[in-house]
């Protein structure tokens, strides 16, 4: 027994130091401004101290971040951070951060086939020549998976020299000739060092090449989806047929690509958008993130300051954790957070039980279909010994003499919808029903699988998991119907669509807007099949594809639409009026619908609502916030000065100036949580961006729980650009108990032409 011990010790001295002498990538924030004028550069600075502080040697120093963030990425041991951490230099030092990807119809769905505006008799109309002419100066960066230049969503056809601004260029590797870019593709880089670290530990299929090409298809959805040329006769495989475009058709491309097989770790995010911002974009998408942290502890929020700074709009993802509560990332106020919803669009598949009953589901599968002949049905039968999932039909838990020949029904969630087809498909199944649980409730997302496959939702897929246990010989028979248009309801917010509230500070709104998420058609990369799984070898040029990844990019495409109609606006005033005229019904007016339940959705899912680019342009009045604004919010939450220096990167903050509460920064939503006091009182400003002479009349809608009043109940602005300022009281009433509460309403100023909106959120406790 000593023995054994003994030799438990000795293995475990021998695991502590192995772990102490292990290398990750560390992120290191230094005192910039502290720079000794002995070092010509940040970067032979950084280089010296690291060298001077730990034993590492020059090639440890991975990154050296001027912009986006100050300091630099290295490869480090744990005692080697620790040294750095001493430093009087060295403001912090953190691990590197894994971010994931948030994985023809939209434009029209928007309504950007015809002219954008109030129309010509209010003069605020924009006709879509002018703003195709004005895009031509504007530029979305599209932090991905890179790109898939020969793309026909790529083509330059028409367009004028790149600006003389542009710093930026495109980068050559072993696949990927830079001469592959054109007027349209105006950059192409890629930022793999932190990839390659961690890569270091990974299988050889895991590991990429580095060049800006894209292997994954992600990049190139999201980029073509932004800012994609108009594409005659694109689908994928027959679906969705017509023509494909990006929201801003005449932008730039600048792509960096980020994210690898690995996922997307946070050294190289903060390189790419270190040059992104130096390079000259106007707008970063980035559909990828993490969970909820501090703002100082966010990578991405620290490099979206910078660019916001900067007058760049920067637009986000907020994740797919939906529907579970305070779900949501990339929460920072400076950021753009954008929730998914459904289009008005499907692709119509049934799956006819042996009883006579046929219901209704969504399918993209192309291939040759089963007949008419009904097979045998099968669910959560025929385990592999090892396995007691085959009702999630999870890789190697199907046994091929049970499942050959047969449809399987599998449950939705754990592994990817597209992976369970191929689980079945491996197993000899002939087709499958994939059904919804309570998780997604009745939100229908359509996939191109590998076999005959039909997607239904929690209550159709009960009543067939009722079928098949009640019946001795169940059978079934899949069809499909292409695509069908104009489908009622929609918006429909997504189920997978994460919610708030915002974990990281309740008196902000989040997300704040939803935008088109749910089997959207863009551009593809021909390296890979359209499920993404190595054993689908069909090539396509488009593919349709769901997640928060697909409603970011519609959002920064119309953010660079506004920016190329209004180039004085500033980021946030781009945001106000991109939240302040999103609509809150949909096509049949009713209030907008949650997938998840099918009860209305709140603004913790759909934030002000759904985007309408129509109103955008012409807000009327927009909730404007400068540099200083975040500065003292960002002070007000108890961060020490040494935090908000490392986010806002300026050498003198020093606080004095906070606001009361967090809440009072002038965000286009309010989020008002009742702590010790029935009263909460906050005070926003608005700018008059419309025409001189307007009034502006408040409409309160409230809930009953709460008194809401006022002042000044009216607005004249006399003058564009006036500023006015309003007080708002929210007063709760006597006996509401506070556990668990939460209730919603609206603030609007109306002058019969323009109706600024802003959400309330009420809550009774932090949660």
């Amino acid at each position: 027994m000593e023995f054994f011990l003994r030799l438990c010790l000795v293995i475990f001295l021998v695991l502590q130091c192995a772990t102490a002498n292990a290398k990750q990538t560390y992120i290191v924030h230094m005192k910039h401004h502290q720079k000794p004028s002995s070092y010509e550069t940040h970067h032979d600075w950084y280089s010296a101290h690291l060298q001077s502080l730990t034993t590492s040697t020059p090639e440890s120093l991975l990154y050296t971040y001027t912009t986006a963030y100050h300091g630099f990425a290295a490869t480090l041991t744990a005692d080697q951070a620790e040294s750095l951490r001493r430093s009087g230099y060295v403001v912090g030092v953190y691990e590197d951060t894994i971010y994931n990807l948030h994985t023809t119809r939209t434009p029209e769905f928007l309504g950007l086939n015809t002219e954008l505006g109030l129309g010509s008799g209010s003069g605020s109309g924009f006709s879509p020549n002018q703003l195709n002419q004005a895009s031509h100066d504007v530029v979305v960066g599209i932090l991905d998976t890179g790109v898939w230049p020969e793309s026909k969503s790529f083509d330059d056809s028409g367009m004028p020299a790149v600006p003389l601004r542009w710093k930026g260029k495109c980068e050559s590797g072993p696949d990927f000739d830079p001469n592959l870019c054109n007027k349209k593709l105006i950059g192409a880089r890629f930022f793999s060092k932190g990839y390659h670290m961690a890569a270091s530990n990974y299988p050889k299929k895991m590991r990429e090449v580095d060049s800006p090409r894209d292997v994954d298809g992600h990049g190139t959805h999201t980029a073509s989806t932004a800012a994609g040329a108009q594409v005659a006769n694109a689908s994928l495989l027959g679906y969705a047929s017509g023509v494909a475009r990006g929201m801003a058709t005449e932008a730039r491309v600048a792509v960096y690509k980020v994210c690898w097989k690995g996922g997307c770790f946070g050294s190289d995010i903060l390189a790419g958008m270190d040059t992104a911002i130096t390079d000259g974009v106007n707008v970063l998408s980035m559909s990828l993130g993490g969970g909820s942290a501090p703002y100082y502890r966010d990578t991405i929020a620290i490099g979206a300051f910078t660019a916001s700074e900067m007058g760049i709009f920067v637009s986000c993802s907020a994740g797919n954790s939906g529907p579970s509560k305070a779900s949501l990332a990339n929460v920072a106020p400076w950021i753009m957070t954008v929730g998914a919803g459904t289009l008005d669009r499907d692709f119509p598949a049934y799956a006819s039980l042996g009883n006579g009953q046929r219901f209704t589901g969504v399918s993209l599968y192309s291939g040759k279909g089963m007949g008419n002949k009904p097979v045998s049905l099968i669910y959560n039968k025929g385990s592999n010994k090892s396995s007691s999932s085959s009702n999630l039909c999870l890789p190697g838990s199907l046994e091929p003499a049970f499942t050959r020949g047969k449809v399987v029904m599998c449950d939705r969630g754990v592994n990817a919808r597209v992976e369970k087809g191929a689980v079945v498909k491996a197993a000899g199944g002939v087709g499958m029903i994939l059904a919804n649980t309570a998780e997604s409730g009745e939100e229908l997302v359509a996939d191109s699988h590998l076999l005959p496959a039909v997607a239904v939702g929690k209550k159709v897929g009960d009543l067939i998991r009722d079928y098949v246990g009640s019946t001795a010989v169940p059978m079934a028979v899949l069809g499909f119907r292409g695509t069908v248009l104009d489908v009622k309801p929609s918006p429909v917010v997504a189920a997978f669509s994460s919610r708030g509230p915002n974990l990281v500070n309740r008196e902000i709104l989040k997300p704040d807007v939803i935008g088109p998420g749910v089997n959207i058609l863009a551009g593809w990369s021909e390296a890979v099949g359209p499920t993404g799984l190595d054993s689908d070898s069909r090539k396509t040029q488009f593919n349709i594809m769901s997640g928060t990844s697909m409603s970011c990019p519609h959002i920064s495409g119309l953010a660079a639409l506004l920016k190329a109609a209004h180039p004085e606006w500033s980021p946030s005033a781009i945001k106000s009026a991109l939240m302040t005229t999103a609509y809150t019904q949909d096509n049949t007016n009713s209030p907008l619908r949650d997938a998840a339940g099918g009860a209305p959705s709140t603004p913790w899912a759909h934030g002000a609502g759904h985007v309408n680019p129509h109103k955008a342009i012409s807000p009327g009045l927009v909730y404007d916030i400068t540099t200083s604004d975040y500065i003292s919010f960002l002070c007000s939450l108890g961060y020490t000065v040494e935090h908000v220096q490392l986010i806002v990167k300026h050498p003198n903050v020093t606080c004095s100036r906070k606001l009361a509460n967090a809440g009072q920064l002038n965000y286009p939503s309010f989020s008002v949580v009742f702590g010790k006091s029935r009263i909460v009182r906050y005070t926003r400003e608005l700018t008059n961006v419309g025409v001189a002479g307007s009034t502006y009349r408040v409409v309160v809608d409230t809930p009953s729980t709460v008194n809401v009043s006022v002042k000044p109940s009216q607005l004249v602005f006399r003058n564009v650009g006036d500023k006015l300022r309003y007080t708002v009281t929210f007063m709760s009433k006597k006996g509401i108990s506070p556990m668990g509460r939460n209730a919603f309403g609206s603030i609007t100023w109306d002058d019969a032409q323009h109706q600024v909106r802003s959400p309330i959120a009420f809550a009774w406790s932090q949660m």
